[in-house]
């Protein structure tokens, strides 16, 4: 069986790339992000995709999220084709892009214009519901600058989850912020999946991290930007980061990608 039909679900799947292939001119240079990447992800999966700067995984990412276009290749959500941005798939990036002139409450209620039908006093109980699951309910008057980086993306990440989208695309959120915060929220993220099991498709160059989150980690290779190999994580959740358990898978897919690229394999070593 190869790869790419490893990847593939016969069975319907909450989101379904195909083939999907994009290049981006620059003058007379063309550089080729993805070649050919196909892939399933099921319902309640969490996806990590692993790989230097230039694999093409960010630019998966925005095609997932309607941000770039391929160039050939199809991305289904539920069947559906993607065609754009929708409220159906939220983001998450490495920086909070929150509105420093709302405090905690209303920067979430503001993701949740994104979700229509539901009265203000309705609103005000998702956005209080989802303050008080990343732990952050006793902050909803404080301002964004009275926050630390950590607790920033606690309110992104209660922003991006409110409107209950169907996929949430997490592009590297953590890699700005201290060690110790990294590790409160890879707690606090697996405990928010295992209660409202989104769909995750998470994007970092960090193995280690990857193989604490992910149910599934998919190796990517720059040039053109491909899915190399995949790693199935098998360790029972909440998992820690330190553990020797986890450290074994990390180092197993760290050995892939050095096998694969040793000058790329730099870039996401510790």
């Amino acid at each position: 069986m190869t790869l790419q039909s490893e990847l593939r679900n016969e069975t319907p799947s909450k989101l379904s790339v195909r083939n999907v292939s994009k290049r981006f001119r620059s003058g007379a240079r063309v550089t080729q992000a993805l070649g050919d990447v196909s892939l399933d992800v099921g319902e309640g999966e969490f996806v990590c995709l692993v790989g230097p700067s230039g694999c093409g995984k960010s630019t998966l990412l925005n095609i997932i999220a309607g941000f770039e276009e391929a160039d050939s290749g199809t991305v289904l959500t539920d069947g559906q084709p993607i065609t754009g941005p929708g409220r159906d798939r939220m983001v998450m990036f490495q920086e909070p892009a929150l509105f420093p002139w709302l405090d905690v409450l209303d920067n979430v209620l503001f993701g949740l214009k994104l979700k229509p039908g539901l009265t203000p006093a309705e609103r005000l109980e998702v956005a209080r519901f989802y303050l008080q699951l990343v732990g952050l309910e006793k902050f909803a008057k404080a301002y964004i600058h009275e926050l630390s980086g950590g607790m920033k993306q606690r309110v992104t990440l209660a922003r991006a989850l409110a409107p209950n989208p169907r996929v949430l695309l997490m592009d590297e959120p953590f890699a700005a912020l201290d060690a110790l915060s990294r590790e409160q929220l890879y707690g606090d993220l697996q405990r928010i999946w295992a209660e409202r099991r989104k769909t995750i498709v998470f994007v970092t160059h960090n193995v280690r991290e990857a193989a604490c989150l992910g149910d599934r980690v998919l190796l990517f290779s720059p040039n053109p930007g491909r899915i190399r190999e995949q790693f199935t994580v098998d360790l029972p959740r909440p998992r820690d980061i330190n553990s020797v358990s986890l450290a074994t898978h990390a180092t197993e897919i760290m050995r892939a990608l050095k096998s694969h690229d040793a000058t790329a394999a730099q870039e996401v070593a510790e």
